[in-house]
């Protein structure tokens, strides 16, 4: 995985070093392979500035010749005396992306996915790296409160407004305009006079938590026994795939529910793959009634702000239940031991 960020034209890299250890230290940490997202096959290699620890997985940002690029560190690079790019030639990586490294189980898919469709590496790491804004700082929220003290001049709006903040929960001009039925003008003239005051939020809420001890439905006993099976085979822990046959309404929805429950009470992530025709209200109120919450919701209809927050939420482990479609294959599951399909 050496290569020379200028020509783009990186000697061939042996699979051996395609994993190292899981932090690169020492001579190591001197060069690393970092594999970008583009229609390339071969990582290139870079040097981590004195003193750094880059482990595996790490998103950083790298030149390559006169742009800069996120990639992923995919091991270490090739020392010179094994056929690697001379030092001289090589750059610094730019900086480290404040996110959770990319899991060694995606990056293995990307691998795998690459060699078994002959596809380039870089082309396939693109999917896993699809949200190029969760790779960013978040941002603070600007919300509004009130203050209590009313403004001079009251009109039905601006009432509205200030009712609305009467229960006390902070809320963004534009939330506010939109539940008010008012502009965003009148948010802020409001905020000019002294009735509201301005606070910064976090960017991203946490999601629900599903709560795997909520009472469920009473299970048939051909849905118990199936149940049990797929409990014992979430808490063996190991690969396995288990065919749940039945025609529709037979109620294999609450048997895979009892699945789901038990990796959550083994503290794992759950992905349930549906059809994006099959999301609808009536699925997600069952899921609701069963767990008590709603899940992370992913498709191709997300809005920027919600596909951010969900892959941001998968990758630290905060978002327990995913239901989305294929693509949500390619999300960073940090502790992933279950997917529905």
């Amino acid at each position: 995985m050496a290569g020379n960020d200028a020509t783009l034209t990186p000697p061939p890299h042996g699979d051996e070093k395609s994993r190292g250890d899981d932090k690169l230290r020492g001579d190591d940490a001197a060069r690393i392979a970092v594999l970008l997202p583009l229609g390339l096959n071969t990582a290139y290699d870079y040097l981590v500035p004195d003193g750094e620890i880059v482990p595996e997985g790490t998103f950083v940002r790298v030149p390559l010749g006169s742009r800069e690029v996120t990639g992923v560190v995919w091991g270490a690079g090739d020392a010179e005396a094994d056929g690697g790019v001379a030092r001289g030639r090589l750059k610094e990586i730019i900086a480290v992306l404040p996110v959770p490294p990319l899991p060694e189980s995606v990056r293995k898919l990307v691998d795998w996915v690459a060699e078994y469709t002959l596809a380039k590496r870089g082309a396939v790491l693109r999917m896993a790296m699809s949200v190029p804004a969760a790779l960013e700082p978040a941002k603070m929220r600007i919300a509004f409160l009130s203050t209590g003290n009313e403004p001079e001049r009251l009109t039905p709006a601006r009432r509205r407004v200030l009712e609305l903040l009467a229960d006390g929960l902070p809320r963004g001009a534009t939330e506010l305009a939109r539940e008010a039925a008012v502009s965003t003008g009148v948010v802020k003239g409001l905020a000019e006079s002294g009735a509201l005051r301005q606070i910064s939020l976090p960017a991203e809420l946490a999601p629900e938590t599903p709560d795997w001890r909520h009472p469920r439905a009473t299970l048939s006993s051909d849905q118990s026994s199936a149940a049990v099976a797929l409990k014992e085979c979430v808490a063996d822990a190991t690969f396995s795939v288990t065919l749940l046959d039945g025609v529709t309404g037979s109620g294999k929805t609450e048997v895979y529910f009892e699945a789901v429950a038990a990796a959550l009470e083994a503290g794992r992530q759950v992905l349930v793959m549906l059809p994006e025709i099959a999301l609808s209200t009536q699925w997600l109120e069952r899921f609701r009634a069963r767990f008590g919450s709603a899940p992370c919701i992913w498709h191709s209809e997300l809005g920027q702000r919600a596909r951010r927050e969900t892959w941001r939420a998968v990758a630290s482990g905060a978002a327990r239940i995913v239901v989305g479609a294929r693509s949500a294959l390619w999300l960073p599951f940090a502790e992933l031991g279950l997917i529905v399909v």
